[in-house]
């Protein structure tokens, strides 16, 4: 692929993505009873830069359907159809199409739009029409109304038939900063209402000086609009049937724009770099070594202490450029949570539900990479919580519960984690429905007791749900095997916490990066292994007394709690001296933390993971390999395959 297509495809996602987030706040909007003017013409001016980017690189799928989208959206601007839920519906569904049309460049893919271009002439030959007329002869002189464009013209008449008052304001500035200071009167006329027009004036103008009479539209009084914007307004129009609000237009966001100088980077590029920093990370290691090997053969030598002094320095540039390039790899998480939004509305809608959504940590960090690998498991288990878990309007009444559920997407971050949770108020997990589920599928044994964990634990088996019949969002339980399975190949954990008839919470906690991070090395025998420092909470030294056994499960009194005990060497099949040293390294989260028990523990290093290749694809256990001191390959533990193979052997053992 060309750069200038790959140029092509990050621009147009971006764009995609912000008209995305502008059609939500306009949904929002409609539901709210007022549309933002200003997110209407952001909305137009992304898809007619799409429109004009895509023509110059001759993309004429794309060109033909984002200038239909363009001509709805003006129809839109200038008053002729209304906002509406089904005309949201209808944007959002075409920004997908854009979105998957650019995708297919990647494979040279043309496809047909003319289907797509007759759904949007369909519709907006039915959409509603705004069928207002108002005279504007004795409100705005006819000299003012020759020069207001259409649009101009449409949101004077808006503003007059909301009721809102319109003001004239004539200022003039001095030539050399005219520009800068109409730009600030702009910005604050907009806190408290609608910039109209902007028109220059030459009567009465002090020489040396340019002058504009500006229109504005609001629901302040004179008195009001004049102290807030700091200059004395006239009134034009202040109809008898003007209605007052107890507060203030609250402030636009998106209004205030700042001149970027940000530089869009392929993430493939900055893979390569990572990939050159792991290989100079090794180089750092190996003349930290050397220097090490010197110092111990010849001493305080003026020539070991430059090497000495040299590594130091390598270290620090290395450890500083890593943290640099790994910055420039973090996005927020709130472009992820708008992509979510989205899909809870559009299924709050098919599944006829009244949803609230909350968030909160939109602006936590993650690693891009995390994230977009994260956008399906995360999109998996919102879609539970509407389907399965949040009841319908009758149901939550009978409870006594609010007619609307209420779902809330949160992100902070955790030590080297990001945790992400998706809470609903929902009916929760019936424990005694999963249990007998189970039962029936002869995953558990009648008779044998389990804690609530455990039977909660059942819903990330393969194939399990307790769902009576498939719907075309979810039930609870289908597929979350295959989120934990996702998760945990991003050195990732899946928990879920449920109260009946309170709600559920599902937690998925992340590494912030996968790029580059540090491990801990042990050994078991004569094996060496890494685990990730960021799924390590401790580590110790333990004595044969400390360890105890219960039920035929080995634990360890750690200050008062009883962790669970599994030898490495168990779970991977290695011979090694039990009668040696033993050391517990605690991993995992809460419930689900666990001591791995090793033969040595021997320093952390900072390690680049590579991929084991397709021939070791699906091997339990190991997330993949990395390379230390003199070119040693080290294979790198998956903390939660591992976890979930040590539950499974204390569950058979606590059945013998």
């Amino acid at each position: 692929m060309s750069t200038s297509k790959k140029e092509f495809i990050s621009e147009a996602e971006d764009l995609l993505e912000s008209a995305q987030g502008l059609v939500l706040g306009i949904q929002e909007s409609v539901e709210n009873g007022a549309v933002n003017p200003e997110s209407v013409n952001a909305l137009f001016r992304d898809m007619h830069t799409i429109k004009g980017l895509s023509g110059l690189f001759g993309l004429q799928g794309i060109t033909k359907l984002s200038h239909k989208l363009e001509s709805l959206l003006d129809n839109l601007r200038l008053g002729k159809i209304d906002a509406s839920i089904d005309l949201c519906d209808f944007l959002l569904r075409n920004i997908d199409i854009l979105r998957t049309l650019v995708r297919d460049l990647k494979g040279d893919k043309v496809e047909d739009v003319s289907e797509f271009i007759k759904d949007i002439e369909d519709f907006a030959g039915s959409a509603g029409k705004n069928e207002t007329e108002i005279d504007l002869s004795g409100v705005i002189d006819d000299s003012v109304l020759k020069v207001l464009s259409e649009y101009e013209e449409h949101r004077l008449k808006a503003n007059i038939a909301q009721g809102n008052n319109v003001f004239s304001l004539k200022v003039e500035f001095p030539l050399e900063n005219f520009d800068t200071m109409l730009a600030e009167l702009s910005e604050k006329i907009k806190v408290y209402g609608e910039l109209l027009s902007t028109l220059p004036v030459s009567e009465a103008v002090t020489p040396g000086n340019l002058g504009f009479n500006l229109l504005i539209g609001s629901e302040l009084s004179k008195e009001e609009m004049s102290g807030d914007v700091g200059h004395d307004l006239e009134v034009l129009s202040s109809p008898e049937t003007h209605r007052r609000t107890e507060k203030k237009i609250e402030l636009s966001a998106g209004s205030l724009k700042s001149i970027s100088s940000t530089v869009r980077v392929d993430i493939e590029k900055l893979d390569k770099i990572l990939n050159t920093l792991g290989e100079l990370n090794l180089s750092k290691g190996a003349v930290m070594r050397i220097g090490q090997e010197l110092f111990e053969r010849f001493g305080y030598e003026p020539l070991v202490i430059d090497t000495y002094k040299m590594a130091q320095l390598l270290s620090k540039w290395v450890s500083m450029l890593q943290e640099q390039i790994l910055d420039i790899r973090m996005i927020p998480i709130g472009q992820i949570f708008s992509r979510l939004a989205q899909v809870i509305r559009r299924y709050s809608r098919k599944s006829g539900k009244k949803i609230n959504l909350h968030m909160f940590g939109e602006d936590t960090n993650i690693d891009k990479y995390l994230a977009e690998e994260a956008i399906d498991p995360l999109m998996h288990v919102v879609r539970n919580a509407i389907d399965h878990g949040l009841e319908n309007a009758e149901e939550r009444i009978s409870k006594g519960k609010s007619e609307g559920g209420t779902i809330t997407l949160s992100a902070f971050q955790r030590g080297n984690h990001v945790m992400v949770e998706v809470t609903d108020d929902g009916r929760g997990i019936d424990m005694a429905a999963v249990k007998k589920k189970a039962l029936e599928q002869g995953l558990i044994k009648a008779g044998d007791e389990y804690t609530e964990k455990e039977i909660r634990e059942l819903i990330f088996l393969p194939g399990f749900s307790t769902s009576e019949k498939v719907t075309e969002v979810s039930g609870r339980g289908v597929g979350m095997d295959v989120v934990k399975e996702k998760i945990s190949s991003l050195g990732g954990f899946v928990s879920v916490e449920s109260e009946t008839d309170k709600g559920t919470t599902t937690a998925i906690t992340l590494p912030i990066t996968l790029a580059i991070f540090k491990a801990l090395m042990v050994k078991v025998g004569t094996e060496r292994f890494a685990i990730p420092l960021a799924s390590i909470s401790e580590s110790f030294k333990v004595e044969d007394e400390m360890l105890q056994t219960i039920e035929g499960r080995p634990v360890v009194n750690l200050r008062g709690e009883l962790l669970p005990v599994v030898s490495t060497g168990e779970i991977f099949d290695i011979t090694h001296d039990a009668e040696g040293n033993k050391f517990i390294v605690v991993v995992g989260f809460d419930e689900r933390k666990m001591g791995l028990q090793v033969d040595e523990l021997f320093g952390q290093h900072e390690i680049v993971i590579k991929s084991m290749g397709k021939y070791f694809e699906g091997l339990k256990g190991i997330a993949g390999a990395t390379e230390i001191g003199k070119h040693e390959i080290i294979l790198v533990l998956d903390v939660e395959t591992v976890i979930d193979s040590a539950l499974v052997k204390h569950k058979e053992r606590a059945h013998v």
